[in-house]
């Protein structure tokens, strides 16, 4: 969880208390040691010492805002939740071991036995096998609707609805919440609105100044940007990241490792550059895409074509770096791009520098219930690709090779 600057970490100029995201993104959350290191320690250590017996009962008792155990306090940990904090505008941060990690953190840290979520039918496959294979074992409830059908996330709340869960964009097809609207329905019905930032980052959208109460992260995938370590981290209030999510954190243990904490933190100065240029070769090439013979259909937030274009435009700086497309025919005809491809990598993962594809409907969706799939849009002729930094004209002519042209 954030705790204030120690003495050596950054403070914004006293001219300019609201440091920009570029400043954030480099310096915000920086806590130097005696040693006064300019890069971020890293504290590879599992365990603290303590200056006497009372000062060890403080610390435990949580009187004394010191490290205790490197579980669930640390101070690179601290840094990479400071500074992600800054970047999204959030009042608190606990950081995790991955994406799944801060969902789970999320709905088990607030929620009990009895309690009601309300979910895009357009999530990404393993967080619905979490609600529905293992939070359903503990009585909590799920309810599926379509991600832009207000009326529909209106109609699914019940008397025990606590919380609203989305994706924006979404993964695949990436379709746009009207996150404002949605978090007025939460809050009359009582519940929270969370909102996982994973494809768009605070470098493209911050959904707690658009009336989220919770934001969660996959710092594996943009936040560190090449592909190298897990991690994972949810935001919002202290009164509900604080005491309820750490103390879920600290007794089971799904934390973020020092190291890997370390790693994200280099990587979210960064950011910013890479995904205002990864979204910007995005839109080249699936503005290519959607002029190629082969293709049948192309979804990308900042095409006109897309269908919610206009709220995306309004609620993001920039479309993201996630493009998704249906080639005419089915499964053989999207197998034959994925087959064909030379340079971008076929992995299920995203936000790297190297651009990679995958085919949902047999990978990451894969699990899901045909029919559930099916409903979602996630069809058989259906591919992702998460563009990275390599030439535009590259990743065209991979394509090209498998798309037969």
């Amino acid at each position: 969880m954030t705790h204030s600057h120690a003495p050596g970490g950054f403070e914004p100029p006293a001219d300019r208390p609201e440091a920009g995201p570029g400043t954030l993104a480099v310096r915000a959350g920086t806590v130097r040691s005696a040693f006064g290191e300019h890069s971020e320690a890293l504290f590879l250590t599992s365990s603290f010492v303590f200056d006497s017996a009372a000062q060890a009962a403080a610390r435990f008792a949580g009187d004394d805002p010191g490290f205790v155990y490197s579980r669930y306090t640390n101070p690179t940990t601290r840094m990479f939740e400071e500074r992600l904090a800054a970047l999204e505008g959030a009042e608190c941060c606990v950081s995790t071991a991955s994406g799944m990690a801060a969902i789970l953190a999320t709905v088990m840290g607030l929620m009990q036995a009895g309690d009601h979520v309300v979910a895009s039918r357009s999530l990404f496959g393993a967080t619905t096998q979490l609600f529905d294979r293992f939070l359903a074992k503990f009585g909590i409830t799920t309810t599926y609707v379509a991600l832009t059908d207000l009326d529909a996330w209106r109609a699914a709340c019940g008397p025990r609805t606590r919380l609203f869960f989305v994706e924006t964009p979404s993964n695949p097809l990436t379709e746009i919440a009207d996150i404002r609207a949605l978090a007025d329905i939460a809050h009359a019905h009582g519940a929270w609105l969370a909102v996982d930032n994973c494809f768009c980052t605070p470098a493209l959208q911050r959904p707690l100044a658009l009336g989220a109460d919770l934001v969660t992260h996959s710092a594996t995938k943009y936040l560190d940007g090449q592909g190298r370590v897990m991690g994972g981290a949810v935001l919002g209030a202290a009164r509900l990241i604080a005491d309820p999510l750490t103390a879920f954190l600290r007794n089971a243990g799904a934390t973020l490792a020092p190291f890997n904490a370390w790693v994200i933190l280099k990587g979210l100065e960064t950011l910013r550059l890479r995904m205002v240029a990864q979204s910007a070769a995005a839109l080249e090439l699936a503005t290519w895409l959607e002029a190629h013979p082969a293709v049948a259909r192309v979804f990308h937030p900042a095409l006109a074509s897309h269908p919610q274009h206009a709220l995306a435009m309004r609620q993001q700086s920039a479309g993201g770096a996630i493009v998704s497309f249906e080639v005419h025919g089915g499964r053989d005809a999207a197998w034959r791009v994925v087959d064909a491809c030379r340079t971008l990598s076929i992995t299920a993962n995203l936000g790297d520098t190297r651009s990679t594809i995958t085919h949902p409907a047999s990978t990451t969706h894969g699990r899901i219930a045909v029919a559930t799939r099916e409903a979602a849009g996630i069809g058989e002729r259906l591919l992702r690709i998460a563009v990275g930094l390599e030439d535009v004209a590259d990743l065209q002519r991979d394509l090209a090779r498998g798309l037969g042209s």
